[in-house]
């Protein structure tokens, strides 16, 4: 069972946790339950826990996973054996009761003619992206939160060569690629004395000599780091940016590119991303239909 080390600890989702077609649990602080399922949400008012019953259960598990739960530390990110991802903050943070997130991976061994089943993308975009990932193109993948952008950098990631070398940054583990050799590494920002960040995990891992790097989501600083290995010869990259659309998505890796820039112009950072990525494909969920709507080959000039 999947689930089985936390739900002694959850018992009022226990149902939640082991049904395969939700997607998402969310326990929100005024204690109402709430799901992701085929796209959509929808509450479960039948669903409630007992007062303190989840900030103890909460506790209980982070323990078990040798962090630390209280008012001091009220932050818990976790990453279950399945790799499924667990999100919690306690008061003061929130208030009356703690908030939940768990995101379940159902779909993290969908093929690529899984996705063209489920409408996700057409069979000729399809072979447009299987063909970009196996010519070594970098590739940036966007979209809203819960657009689809994990599930398809994992699926294209599949089409990378056996005989290469993958290397897997994220903050907390999301992709799950069945490939021979890979390596995966997360940033440590609350279990460590001295924080490691993305791009401090970033600049450690380019020594490790990957054929190809994946970003789970650029999200800060490690924009300027991503560019800058891209610019240094390491083809195939993928990488996913939260964005509007596919123009979009390459104005904000910019943006957060000059962060870490010291004094870099937007302008030359565009330009240096419209130099370092090859395409970009741009994902929607619409009322629960999760689908690609553009995908754009990028022009320098």
């Amino acid at each position: 069972m999947s689930f089985e080390i936390i739900i002694p600890f959850l018992k009022p989702i226990e149902s939640l946790l082991l049904d395969q077609t939700i997607s998402e649990i969310m326990v929100n602080p005024d204690n109402s339950v709430w799901i992701e399922e085929a796209g959509r949400i929808k509450a479960m008012p039948d669903i409630r826990f007992e007062e303190d019953a989840l900030a103890t259960g909460l506790e209980v598990i982070a323990n078990k996973f040798g962090k630390k739960l209280d008012a001091d530390s009220p932050i818990l990110n976790l990453r279950l054996p399945d790799g499924s991802r667990m999100a919690a903050l306690i008061p003061p943070v929130v208030n009356p009761y703690p908030l939940l997130t768990i995101r379940k991976f159902t779909s993290r061994n969908f093929n690529i003619e899984d996705l063209i089943e489920r409408r996700t993308l057409t069979e000729s975009q399809a072979e447009t992206l299987a063909a970009a990932v196996q010519r070594g193109d970098n590739l940036l993948i966007s979209g809203a939160t819960s657009s689809g952008k994990t599930t398809l950098a994992n699926v294209l990631a599949g089409c990378i060569p056996d005989s290469e070398r993958i290397l897997i940054l994220e903050d907390v583990a999301e992709l799950h690629i069945r490939k021979p050799h890979v390596i995966s590494a997360e940033a440590q920002l609350d279990t460590h004395k001295n924080q490691i960040g993305f791009a401090d995990l970033l600049k450690a891992a380019l020594r490790h000599r990957p054929d190809r790097i994946i970003v789970g989501e650029i999200r800060g600083p490690e924009a300027r780091v991503f560019l800058d290995a891209l610019n240094t010869g390491h083809r195939g990259s993928l990488t996913t940016i939260h964005a509007n659309s596919a123009e979009d998505a390459l104005r904000r890796l910019a943006q957060l590119a000059i962060r870490g820039s010291g004094g870099v112009s937007l302008l030359d950072a565009e330009d240096e991303c419209r130099r370092s990525i090859d395409m970009v494909a741009h994902v929607t969920n619409q009322d629960g239909w999760r689908h690609i709507t553009e995908i754009r080959m990028v022009a320098i000039g």
